[in-house]
């Protein structure tokens, strides 16, 4: 079985649903949906952003990871402290291959794991003390840094910690900002609420800095934000951006930089690729300063192309020709690359499972390859991102909400996609299954996959996993068991 009718969709959610107690049933059923591509909300279709169920192992992450890992984590040259025990630092350190230019501990700091490292008296007597002679230590070791964030842990909001009133006094004796971050991981129900925190932290330590500062701006002033240059991806959408004639004076928070971040509110257009992450701080300047926003998606050239006309369409002629020169200069290159991926590729089947934008963005990319997506769904998705996701799906395509573990492994069963597209929790799973499998959160240590260089990447790599021959020797262990008890039997 590949792609279903409606109905056969329905049934196998309702037969997936079968393995759960009632309560919980009923629960799940709210985040499991058939596409219809006639909708205009999700809202009456599937529920997004509620508390996961014990014991059903969901794949989130926390708040923490959600500030740390994704918006402050990748700033280059500030400092990031995980103020707590030594392991949500060390977990996070590094996590997302957030390429960066510099030298790390000298001007760059994103490798680092900066902790206040608590201990059980630390949680008696509180970390206050602790935690402003850290920062002390830091300025002495490491001078280049422009700032600091400290981003607290669940036991700082359990014990009370003043993380304010430290920051404050700090960021007076170092005369660098320094901004509290109460991003403690049991807040909210995923890591769409550590973005939320964190957007609103620079909301208040950062954005404000150089409000009426000379500035020296052109017209075509644009700032990228949520791309985390994931394996180079904010690089290769800048080659474009400015071969069209527009100055990217911004980008964070991959590669990014505390002043780029302060002089974001002087641009003409923020440019959003990861909606979920950063879209709070977008709204914000626009209510603030009057800059507009722009969702846009270079994944596949079709949507690239698509992206940098409504790009182009916020600025003048000049840029709109620029977009135009842009993509007949590309267009050669990426048909040779259909041309030479496509017929191996066409009309496979891809299931997707991941956080972010990646769930609807990657779609055309696959589709430009001739490629299929039958199933979709996100680890922390709000409702607005389901109705961005149902006009990107083909109808009765399954889309599911904070799958479980269980969920997944029955539809991929069900469906048999021919490729799975999911995150590192999921990863060996299906290897051990023998399905093909992309780790599309980190790209599989691959990239870029943004831009056309990156699609170049992109379809090799699919490719490369499809068509490896390594998955027909794969069995399942439960596979090679019914193999064994069927030979016994024969015998």
């Amino acid at each position: 079985m590949t792609a279903l009718t409606r109905e056969e969709a329905q049934a196998l959610i309702q037969e997936v649903l079968e393995v759960y107690p009632e309560k919980a049933k009923k629960d799940r059923a709210k985040h499991l949906m058939v596409n219809d591509k006639t909708l205009e909300s999700s809202k009456k279709c599937i529920t997004s952003n509620r508390k996961s169920l014990p014991g059903v192992m969901t794949m989130r992450g926390c708040a923490y990871a959600g500030s740390k890992g994704v918006v402050w984590g990748p700033i280059k040259d500030m400092i990031s402290i995980s103020h707590g025990p030594i392991g949500c630092g060390q977990y996070a350190r590094a996590g997302r291959r957030n390429y960066y230019v510099g030298t790390t501990g000298v001007d760059t700091f994103c490798e680092m794991n900066f902790t206040s490292d608590f201990q059980e008296r630390d949680i008696v007597f509180g970390g206050d003390k602790k935690l402003a002679k850290l920062i002390e230590e830091i300025e002495m070791l490491f001078p280049l840094n422009k700032g600091i964030s400290v981003q607290s842990e669940c036991p700082i909001g359990l014990i009370g910690d003043d993380i304010e009133a430290v920051a404050k006094k700090a960021a007076a004796q170092i005369g660098k900002p320094v901004v509290p971050v109460r991003c403690e991981g049991f807040r909210g129900v995923s890591q769409s609420l550590g973005h939320h925190i964190a957007n609103d932290s620079v909301r208040d330590w950062i954005l404000s800095n150089r409000d009426g500062k000379a500035y020296e701006k052109t017209p075509y002033d644009v700032a990228i934000l949520g791309d985390y240059n994931i394996g180079g991806d904010a690089w290769a959408s800048r080659i474009l951006l400015e071969e069209m004639g527009l100055r990217v004076v911004a980008q964070w928070s991959g590669d990014g930089t505390l002043a780029e971040m302060e002089n974001t509110p002087n641009v003409k257009l923020n440019l959003l690729h990861c909606y979920r992450s950063m879209n709070y701080i977008a709204r914000h300047m626009e209510e603030k300063y009057g800059i507009p926003w722009l969702e846009y998606n270079f994944f596949g050239p079709t949507k690239i192309a698509e992206s940098l006309r409504e790009i182009a369409s916020f600025f003048d002629d000049r840029i709109k020709e620029g977009a135009e020169r842009v993509i007949e200069k590309y267009t050669p290159t990426m048909n040779a690359i259909i041309a030479k991926y496509k017929p191996r590729l066409a009309g496979k089947k891809v299931m997707l499972y991941v956080g972010g934008l990646r769930p609807r963005h990657v779609v055309g990319a696959y589709e430009d390859l001739g490629m299929e997506v039958i199933g979709t769904g996100y680890e922390f998705a709000h409702n607005d991102d389901y109705d961005r996701t149902i006009k990107e799906m083909q109808d009765a395509t399954l889309i599911y909400d904070d799958a479980t573990g269980y969920e997944l492994e029955e539809f991929v069963k069900a469906l048999k996609p021919d490729l799975i597209g999911s995150g590192i929790k999921e990863k060996y799973v299906f290897h051990k299954m023998g399905v093909p499998f992309r780790q599309m959160h980190s790209w599989d240590y691959s990239g870029p996959y943004h831009g056309y260089d990156g699609f170049a990447i992109f379809a090799r790599d699919m490719d490369m996993t499809l068509n490896n021959p390594c998955w027909k020797m794969l069995k399942a262990p439960w596979q090679k068991q019914e193999a064994g008890n069927s030979m016994k039997q024969a015998t």
